[in-house]
């Protein structure tokens, strides 16, 4: 599956200063990881936001949000935000991937 270079590029400038990003090619699309954790990812169209199972409800009841189910079943803590919300605010959702990212062990 191919993922939206340009999308990418623009998650990757807002990414740039963080310490121990890397990147990683992951469920069809490419993965943003900080210090080992992922963060968000591009996946087709979408912006792929690893919010943690504490705030996956709320990032639920946002507009432009839906489960992330890649395999067919949700996948608890990781949203797909569609195109609408990351052209209002992709700031903000890359910023809750790399707080939920921060918060965990690096690997």
């Amino acid at each position: 599956m191919a993922y939206n270079k340009t999308l990418a590029e623009k998650v990757r400038n807002l990414l740039q200063e963080n310490q121990g990003l890397s990147e990683k090619q992951m469920f069809g699309g490419l993965a943003f990881m900080l210090n080992g954790n992922m963060a968000c990812g591009v996946i087709g169209e979408e912006l792929m936001v690893r919010v943690g199972p504490d705030h996956y409800q709320e990032a639920l009841a946002e507009r432009y949000t839906r489960p992330m189910d890649y395999t067919g079943r949700p996948l608890k803590g990781m949203v797909y935000v569609e195109e609408d919300a990351v052209a209002e605010d992709l700031d903000s959702w890359v910023n809750r991937g790399v707080q939920f990212a921060g918060s965990l062990p690096p690997k």
